[in-house]
C-alpha cells in the first residue's frame, strides 16, 4: 500500500520557509497586543460540545464542528474557536482575575467547511479579549488593536476598511423599524449576514419569503434598502435614531477617531452570524481588487461568562487568522524575505569534525545558530546545501585549522580569515 504524501483535506504542511513567514505574523500579533498590557494564555484543543451549542450558532455547531465520542462516553468537539473556553476559564477563576483582564492566544482550531482561498479547515488564529470594562472604551481598544495589527504588518490607510454596527442596535431595527416577530428577527439577521456571498435578486426573494410577502414593491424592502446603503448613521432614517445603541455607536466613532483610527464606516447590514454578540460588532475588509473579502471580525459579547455559573462579566474580542492576513500581505508584496534562523553553516574539511564541533559549541554558546554538517560530501555540495537552506554564511573548518578560520557570506562572496571572538563580535 502506497500512502498519499498530501495532507488532510483543508489543512496544510508548514516547511521552514511557510513556517518562517507564519511565525512573522505570530511575532508582529504579539509585539502589538503586549504593547496594550495583554498576557498569554492557552487552553485544550477539545472542549465539550455543550460549550458551542449554547450560544455559538447551529450552524457552526451541526454543520462545521469535528465533534466525537471519546472512550469514556463524552460528546467532545475539536475547538472551532476561542471565544467559549476563554469565557469557561474566566469564569473558573472569576474572583481571582485582575480587571480589565486582558488575554490573548495564538492557537489553531478546526472547521469542517469547504476548503477556499482563505478558509481551510485547519487554521491558526489570534485571539485577543479584555474581560471586565462595561464601557464602550473596551470596544475602542479592541479596534484599534486591530487596527494596529495591520499597520505593524505594513498595511496603509485605504488598504482596509473597519465596518461596525451595534447587535443591540441590530436588534432595534429589525423589531421595531422591520416589524418582525423573533423567528423572523434571527432569519432576518443570518439573510444579512450572508448578504456579500449571494446575488442581489436571491437577497431580495429570501427577505421577501421571512416577511411572508410576494410583493416584490413590499414597503418593507424600501426599509432594507434604506439601511444597507447608509454609510454614515446621520444617514439612517428618522425612526432608527430612537434607538439608543446609536448612541453607543457614536461613542466608538468618536473615540476611534480621538486615537487615530480613520478606516472606519457605519454598516447597518453587518451582523456577525454568531448568537454571543450583546453590543459593539465590527469587521476588517480587504479593499485590494485581488482579495476583496472579510479579513476578520469581533464584538462584545457581555453574557457568555454568565452560562458557567459565575457572575456574567463583560467582554470584549478579535480574533485575525493567518491565513487571512497572509493574504492581505501577498496581494500586496508585503511578505518580507524570511532568512534561516541559523546563522552560520559550518563545512567540515577533511578530519576536522572534532575541531568543527568545538568551535559550534563556541558559537551557540555566544548565541549565535550554528549548524554542522556532519556528512562526508564533497565541499561544494555542502556549499549548496548552506545556500539551499537560505543560510547567509559559511564557515571552513580544516584539520589544520587552530585559531583563525574562512568565513564566506555566500550573498557578497566576501571571505574573510576569522578567529572566533572576531565571528561572535561580527553577528553581536
Amino acid at each position: 500500500m502506497t500512502l498519499s504524501s498530501q495532507p488532510y483535506k483543508g489543512t496544510r504542511d508548514y516547511f521552514p520557509e511557510d513556517k518562517r513567514t507564519q511565525n512573522y505574523i505570530f511575532n508582529t500579533w504579539r509585539n502589538v497586543v503586549e504593547s496594550f498590557g495583554y498576557e498569554e494564555y492557552g487552553a485544550p484543543i477539545l472542549e465539550p460540545i455543550d460549550i458551542y451549542a449554547a450560544k455559538s450558532g447551529q450552524e457552526l455547531v451541526n454543520d462545521q464542528t469535528y465533534v466525537f465520542t471519546d472512550r469514556g462516553g463524552r460528546t467532545v468537539a475539536i475547538r472551532p474557536e476561542m471565544t467559549p473556553s476563554i469565557s469557561r476559564m474566566v469564569a473558573a477563576k472569576r474572583q481571582e482575575l485582575a480587571y480589565p483582564a486582558r488575554l490573548y492566544s495564538i492557537a489553531n482550531f478546526m472547521r469542517y467547511e469547504r476548503p477556499q482561498r482563505g478558509r481551510e479547515r485547519e487554521f491558526w488564529q489570534l485571539n485577543v479579549d479584555v474581560f471586565g470594562v462595561d464601557e464602550v472604551t473596551a470596544d475602542i481598544e479592541i479596534i484599534t488593536i486591530s487596527d494596529k495589527i495591520l499597520k505593524a504588518l505594513g498595511g496603509k490607510d485605504g488598504d482596509y476598511i473597519i465596518r461596525i454596527n451595534n447587535r443591540k442596535f441590530i436588534n432595534f431595527m429589525m423589531s421595531q423599524y422591520l416589524g418582525l416577530d423573533e423567528v423572523q428577527a434571527q432569519q432576518m439577521t443570518k439573510l444579512f449576514d450572508r448578504r456579500n456571498k449571494i446575488t442581489e435578486q436571491d437577497f431580495r426573494e429570501q427577505a421577501l419569503l421571512i416577511f411572508g410577502d410576494t410583493t416584490p414593491s413590499d414597503e418593507r424592502f424600501e426599509k432594507i434598502t434604506q439601511l444597507v446603503t447608509a454609510t454614515t448613521i446621520d444617514e439612517l432614517p428618522e425612526e432608527l435614531k430612537k434607538s439608543t445603541a446609536l448612541e453607543e455607536l457614536r461613542t466608538v466613532f468618536e473615540g476611534l477617531t480621538k486615537v487615530g483610527v480613520t478606516a472606519v464606516v457605519f454598516d447597518a447590514s453587518l451582523m456577525r452570524g454568531l448568537d454571543y454578540y450583546t453590543g459593539t460588532v465590527f469587521e476588517v475588509f480587504d479593499t485590494h481588487p485581488d482579495n476583496n473579502r472579510s479579513l476578520f471580525g469581533g464584538g462584545r459579547y457581555d453574557g457568555l461568562v454568565g452560562l458557567f455559573g459565575a457572575e456574567p462579566i463583560s467582554a470584549v474580542g478579535v480574533a485575525p487568522g493567518n491565513t487571512m492576513i497572509e493574504n492581505f500581505l501577498a496581494v500586496r508584496g508585503l511578505i518580507p524575505e524570511q532568512k534561516s534562523l541559523t546563522k552560520v553553516y559550518i563545512v567540515v574539511i577533511d578530519d576536522a569534525l572534532g575541531t568543527a564541533n568545538t568551535v559550534a559549541a563556541e558559537l551557540r554558546t555566544a548565541g549565535i545558530n550554528t549548524e554542522v554538517d556532519i556528512t562526508s560530501r564533497k565541499i561544494d555540495k555542502k556549499i549548496k546545501t548552506a545556500s539551499k537552506k537560505n543560510i547567509e554564511y559559511v564557515l571552513f573548518v580544516g584539520a589544520n585549522d587552530t585559531d583563525t578560520f574562512s568565513l564566506k557570506n555566500l550573498l557578497s562572496e566576501q571571505e574573510q580569515k576569522l578567529s572566533v571572538a572576531d565571528i561572535v563580535a561580527r553577528f553581536a
